[in-house]
């Protein structure tokens, strides 16, 4: 069943966005069409202008029925599109200043816990846990301080799609253990399935904005959700999605 309201939700979304490009068209072919000056040409001009009159009436009967079933599924469903593959950064670089002398690893590869990745002055750099890296400095030379960053990785196990929900827009619905329907941009309309895990309670910094109306400031929130990484392996950090939670 939320395949199919999924489904519909975005078809009739392409409707409505297909009769507002066709509309305009059929009433100037009707406008500026004028009456033949023959009875045969006014014969069929008179069936053209019927089969015209009754696909606009079909598109009517269409779009009230989509305009319907949408408003009946935007109550089913919490939507954003500002959401994205995520996994917390975990950043790996030395505890006292010196020289870049060498880094053992490159973007995208992967690691295993405790693995050296770099060298600053005398001090190797390890990883504490495995996981993939996504930036590795090759700078080879440079001075680091305590706290830089030479490589950042991520666990994929902590991979969670992150969704930015406005706190009037659906937030209140949302609680963990609601059943979540997404997209990721990179893979089309493919359809993924997944779960809440938590909601933060804290906005986003840097995420105000005010709504024109009133002045009101607005927050963000973040929607955590989980799915399962051995079932879709191709959903990889920093992808955009869309995502559908089921109220």
């Amino acid at each position: 069943m939320l395949t199919v309201h999924f489904y519909a939700l975005y078809l009739d979304y392409r409707t409505i966005r297909y009769l507002n490009n066709i509309f305009p068209l059929i009433f100037s072919a009707m406008t500026q069409a004028h009456s033949p000056s023959t009875p045969k040409k006014s014969a069929a001009f008179a069936v053209s202008r019927r089969h015209m009159l009754g696909i606009l009436a079909g598109m009517v009967v269409l779009g009230t029925c989509g305009g319907i079933w949408y408003w009946i599924d935007n109550g089913r469903f919490v939507f954003t599109d500002k959401a994205e593959v995520s996994a917390p950064l975990i950043n790996l670089g030395p505890q006292s200043t010196g020289i870049l002398k060498n880094v053992l690893v490159r973007d995208g590869d992967t690691v295993t816990s405790h693995k050296t990745v770099a060298r600053v002055g005398d001090e190797m750099i390890q990883s504490e846990i495995g996981g993939i890296v996504i930036m590795a400095k090759q700078d080879i030379g440079a001075a680091y301080r305590s706290g830089d960053t030479v490589v950042t990785m991520i666990d994929p196990s902590t991979l969670r799609i992150v969704a930015r929900v406005q706190e009037d827009k659906g937030l209140k619905d949302i609680f963990a253990g609601q059943k979540v329907q997404f997209t990721v941009d990179a893979f089309g309309s493919k359809k993924y399935d997944g779960e809440v895990e938590a909601v933060i309670q804290s906005k986003r910094s840097g995420d105000v904005v005010f709504n024109i109306s009133d002045k009101r400031e607005e927050k963000e929130f973040e929607v955590k959700i989980r799915f399962d990484r051995e079932q879709y392996p191709e959903l990889q950090n920093g992808m955009s999605a869309r995502v559908w939670i089921v109220k």
